[in-house]
């Protein structure tokens, strides 16, 4: 019985085991364990470990460089209210270059802000009291080449006033005419309306070609006179219309006209409406004196009149004037220059006369003033 007993496996039991309990920790040791454990929750591997680990390759640095911070600081103090940059650690170069635009900016600030404004010049009629002076004083400074003529010469006069269907009424009168011819046949036609006062459209329109023809006027003009009078009838064309009207849609208008081209339309302008920025690029006499003033070798072309005189702006149609009277110094009379280009008027007049739409370019500017009621007093 003993035997078997001892053979035999007690029963563990509640009673039987007596739990070891651990050793009490102090609560010091507890906080440090603790504290250990949180501060570092991965274990660090024995050193053999970390010789057999592969090692982990390094992240590529980054490729977006660091920006400078701007900080912009409100003070009222003009001295210290420029803009400040933090930067990690800006080289040197950086920063010269930094400082190098923040000085070029402030001194074009400067600059604008010195710079004078000069106002732009608006010519008025030719014809307003004391206009004429201050053209002359304006060319004088801006093209010294031109100032000699202005001294010899005597300043031109604009005190002639028609009515614009009058005045345009000459112009196709006395087209390809010597003055002499054409103000017989003008004092014909006046009389034949009865006086200036009648040369109206409706006038104009009543008189027939053969009528015309037995006072001097061709076909063709008679025409051309018709086609005006017509338009104005239409209302196309109106004298307070022509008066209002600004240089380019002026040049348009009349240009529709038949028998009335840019020469015609210029001379009109220059001396019927007393217009101060008319530049006549396709008068040989204005375009022969710009060759004598500058000294061209060759006749410029009217495509290079505007380049040419644009530092006579807004007082072309003085400086024109000017060009008259300088080759005529030059001891070239404008018949002369007509003679000395007399291949290039043949051959503009004949294209003129095949378009029907525009005035060949008399032989006589000069003349051609008074021809179209011009006001100036050629101080001979």
């Amino acid at each position: 019985m003993d035997d078997q007993t001892q053979g035999q496996p007690q029963s563990l039991t509640p009673t039987h085991i007596q739990p070891q309990l651990p050793s009490p920790i102090p609560a010091v040791a507890l906080t440090t364990v603790s504290a250990v454990t949180i501060a570092n929750p991965h274990p660090t591997p024995p050193d053999s470990q970390l010789n057999n680990a592969p090692q982990q390759p390094s992240p590529p640095p980054s490729k977006i460089p660091l920006r400078p911070r701007k900080i912009r600081k409100l003070s009222p103090d003009t001295a210290t209210s420029q803009l400040h940059t933090e930067t990690a650690k800006p080289n040197s170069a950086t920063a010269a270059t930094a400082t190098a635009k923040r000085g070029t900016n402030r001194n074009i600030n400067q600059q604008q802000q010195r710079a004078i404004v000069v106002p732009r010049i608006v010519a008025r009629s030719l014809s307003f009291e004391g206009e004429v002076e201050i053209a002359l004083r304006y060319l004088r400074n801006a093209d010294p080449l031109l100032a000699p003529l202005i001294d010899i010469h005597q300043s031109p006069t604009f005190d002639t006033f028609h009515t614009p269907f009058l005045a345009l009424t000459r112009s196709i009168l006395y087209q390809q005419l010597a003055y002499k011819a054409g103000t017989s046949i003008y004092t014909r036609f006046i009389s034949l309306c009865g006086g200036e006062p009648g040369v109206v459209p409706e006038t104009v329109l009543a008189l027939n070609p053969q009528q015309l023809r037995q006072i001097g006027v061709s076909g063709r003009k008679a025409s051309y006179l018709h086609d005006l009078a017509r338009k104005y009838q239409n209302g196309i064309l109106s004298d307070s219309a022509i008066v209002n009207m600004d240089d380019k849609s002026l040049f348009t208008m009349l240009t529709m006209v038949n028998g009335i081209g840019s020469w015609s339309v210029h001379m009109f302008m220059i001396f019927s409406l007393h217009r101060p920025d008319v530049l006549p690029i396709n008068d040989l006499g204005v375009r022969k004196g710009v060759q004598l003033l500058y000294n061209l070798q060759d006749l410029p072309r009217p495509s290079q009149m505007d380049q040419l005189c644009e530092k006579w702006r807004p007082y072309r149609s003085v400086a024109s004037w000017y060009m008259w009277r300088f080759i005529e110094a030059k001891g070239t009379p404008s018949s002369a220059v007509a003679v000395a280009t007399g291949a290039a008027l043949q051959q503009h007049q004949q294209e003129q006369h095949q378009q029907h739409s525009q005035q060949p370019q008399l032989l006589d500017p000069i003349n051609s003033m008074f021809n179209l009621g011009a006001a100036c007093a050629w101080g001979q």
